[in-house]
């Protein structure tokens, strides 16, 4: 596979996507729900089409997963993974905190990944063993030393009234224990700011592969260590997720498992 190809026809769908997102912001647009605070655009899916027909037009018979319209040409041992707007609720409130998230992967291995916010026209970019970037200069994450240090950030996944108490418990540590504790909405821009310095620590449960596949290359190749709460491998979409800057690792998965 010529990851050339992949990289620029990444970009190209990303780029596309992100004209869709930033044409539409702010304007009048219908908001559906998928589930009691669940919901997807108008913006939604135009930028998933745009993504799609850039992608299939250089690369016709690789399969694709994406959050809006699910699996297609499930065989291929080469899969782009999609999130067209992480970050809905956000966009739809009028609030520049969301992003578009690609990523390519061969035979269930992640070898490309690519997240872009198209109202700060940041993008942050990882190729396997290549490192990361952000807008084209190499990021690293921080090397703060201990959690009563860190900036932490998380998420609450849909279903967070029904396990609101258990959440709340884990909440309460970090707050207690880090110097500040953000929640920002989009899961893959959590993922991107640890892997340039700006977060320390980043948890949350629940979310799916097209959250997390491009965010969590993007993060480990910046230099981030991921796991689940119980220091486990972690793959996309895993029930929980624990990236950190490695230096407060240990100390973060005590915190979640008290």
């Amino acid at each position: 596979m010529n990851m050339e190809t992949v990289k620029n026809t990444a970009i190209s769908a990303i780029f596309q996507g992100g004209k869709i997102l930033s044409d539409m912001y702010g304007s009048m647009f219908k908001v559906d729900r998928k589930g009691r605070i669940d919901l997807v655009t108008e913006a939604d899916t135009a930028s998933e089409r745009a993504i799609i027909n850039a992608i299939t037009r250089q690369f016709p018979d690789h399969a694709i997963l994406a959050e809006e319209s699910g699996t297609h040409r499930e065989k291929s041992p080469y899969r782009w993974v999609i999130d067209p707007l992480d970050g809905t609720t956000n966009f739809a409130h009028n609030l520049p905190l969301f992003s578009i998230s690609i990523a390519f992967q061969a035979h269930g291995e992640t070898l490309f990944g690519a997240v872009f916010n198209p109202i700060s026209e940041e993008l942050f970019m990882a190729e396997k063993g290549k490192g990361a970037t952000l807008s084209g200069r190499p990021i690293a994450v921080s090397t703060i030393a201990t959690v009563e240090e860190s900036l932490l950030v998380t998420g609450f996944p849909y279903n967070v009234r029904e396990i609101l108490p258990e959440l709340l418990l884990k909440f309460e540590a970090c707050l207690d224990a880090a110097q500040g504790v953000r929640r920002l909405g989009s899961a893959a821009l959590d993922l991107c700011y640890l892997a340039c310095g700006r977060f320390d620590g980043f948890w949350e449960e629940n979310l799916k592969a097209w959250d997390t596949a491009a965010g969590a290359l993007i993060a480990q190749e910046a230099g981030a260590r991921i796991t689940d709460f119980t220091e486990g491998a972690f793959t996309p979409g895993a029930a929980q997720m624990l990236a950190t800057n490695g230096s407060i690792h240990q100390e973060m998965i005590t915190l979640l498992t008290k």
